[in-house]
């Protein structure tokens, strides 16, 4: 009698380290397995971005989670619980977490936990717990960190998705310098727009679709479905042998992250989300072209910084008292040396308080300032001697406007939402298995 299928839904996590491995890639390892068991994919493999601002993440915080029919799902974990140990980079500090669902339906406190990673921190002993409660089959190696991903990647549910097709590099050329064309970079850019995203930085005149590190990643390109990425793809020249590719379904672009408004109160650390102010400190340059500035709600003040690689320092720097904005960030935990701060991500400006100066006043004859006669004594044209006794209040016109202001492309998160997909929200796109969505090269 033949065994009847079950759906499984499986996540895993913090599999690499800052030296060596990626989560992506032990993906596309199962995946490659899978496909000789002859399993049924319910979905593309998804690629779920969590809070950037954990600090122990690698990278970009990425778990993955994979939907399957199987008629043999004992044999299928026991197979990915093998790849997992054998992909994991343990040696250099990752922490794996690995998920087995055995159910049709994920229930929603699934969803709400997976929400929460979002934008929080979530304490590894609450993934225990949780997956005890809910009879999730686990795996963990290390201090097991990575089960909050993993589960949150099985739980999430998408509002708005993208998709990345990332190219795998043959274990001979991991390590060595990625070497790319940068004009078929550009030109699959200008022909893609606006199905493809965040390619190629035009100010910079950079690629930034590879990676520096030792991973075993060559490039990931981003775009709004899975035929965009396939395309792309094919434009792309390089001076290497691939191994292969993977697509996923994924939340990157989406602000997902964002989309918590930060209560000013607790202001806990590591926390990301929005929060809408008015201007209370007028910002300061400091060191390397960073600038400090402070934001107050509700008799509360919120010190803010914007780095020098976003390039909205010069728009940071026009604010004055008074004026209303929105900003997204990350909390930053205090130290030593620096007390607790939010990390702009993104500037929004509300509203423009009017920059009114005492001037010295303007003689209406010349068209020039009066120079002061000295102190009490009134001032005066030099020109032709007309007279003032008081300074005058002067409107300075604003050159900021009431918009929204991202960071430069290379200072994009992988969650940061493009001034491109900005109306854009992608609904659910429906799972084609006669697309070549995932391919091995022969040799």
């Amino acid at each position: 009698m033949m065994k009847k299928d079950s759906v499984m839904h499986i996540g895993f996590d913090d599999t690499d380290s800052p030296k060596a491995m990626c989560t992506t890639f032990l993906a596309y390892k199962i995946v490659n397995y899978l496909k000789e068991e002859s399993v049924e994919f319910l979905d593309y493999p998804h690629l779920i971005r969590f809070n950037p601002n954990i600090p122990w993440k690698t990278r970009g915080n990425g778990a993955v989670a994979l939907s399957i029919k199987t008629n043999n799902p004992e044999k299928i974990k026991r197979k990915i619980k093998q790849l997992v140990k054998k992909y994991s980079d343990t040696k250099g500090g990752a922490n794996p977490g690995l998920v087995f669902y055995e159910k049709n339906t994920i229930p929603s406190n699934f969803s709400e936990f997976s929400r929460l990673a979002l934008w929080r921190l979530i304490n590894r002993s609450k993934a225990k717990h949780f997956a005890v409660k809910n009879r999730i089959e686990t795996l963990s190696l290390g201090n097991g960190q990575g089960l909050v991903g993993a589960i949150g990647a099985i739980g999430y549910k998408f509002q708005d998705h993208t998709f990345e097709l990332i190219s795998y590099r043959k274990k001979s050329h991991i390590g060595k310098k990625r070497i790319i064309d940068k004009e078929s970079v550009k030109k699959m850019q200008e022909k893609t727009y606006p199905t493809t995203f965040n390619s190629f930085d035009h100010k910079k005149n950079r690629v930034i679709i590879t990676p520096r590190g030792p991973d075993p990643v060559f490039y990931g390109l981003r775009g709004e479905n899975i035929k965009s990425v396939l395309v792309a793809s094919k434009m792309i020249q390089i001076d290497e042998r691939l191994d292969g590719y993977m697509a996923f379904k994924t939340n990157q672009g989406t602000g997902d992250h964002l989309k918590n408004e930060i209560d000013i109160f607790e202001l806990k650390p590591f926390t990301s989300g929005t929060i809408i102010g008015i201007v209370s400190k007028k910002p300061q340059v400091q060191r390397g072209g960073h600038v400090v500035f402070s934001i107050s709600k509700m008799d509360k003040e919120v010190l803010c910084a914007v780095y020098e690689p976003t390039k909205i320092t010069s728009i940071t720097q026009q604010l004055i008292v008074g004026d209303k904005i929105r900003v997204g960030g990350g909390v930053r935990k205090a130290t030593k040396n620096h007390q607790r701060v939010l990390n702009v991500e993104f500037l929004e400006i509300l509203k423009l308080e009017k920059d009114m100066r005492l001037e010295n006043p303007l003689c209406k004859k010349c068209n020039k300032k009066m120079k002061s006669k000295g102190k009490n004594q009134g001032f005066q044209c030099i020109k032709c001697g007309k007279k003032a006794s008081e300074k005058i209040i002067h409107e300075i016109p604003r050159k900021l406007t009431k918009k929204l202001y991202l960071p430069a492309v290379s200072a994009h998160r992988h969650l940061t939402r493009p001034l491109q997909r900005m109306k854009r929200i992608n609904q659910e796109e429906k799972f084609d298995p006669t697309i070549l969505w995932c391919q091995q090269f022969r040799n």
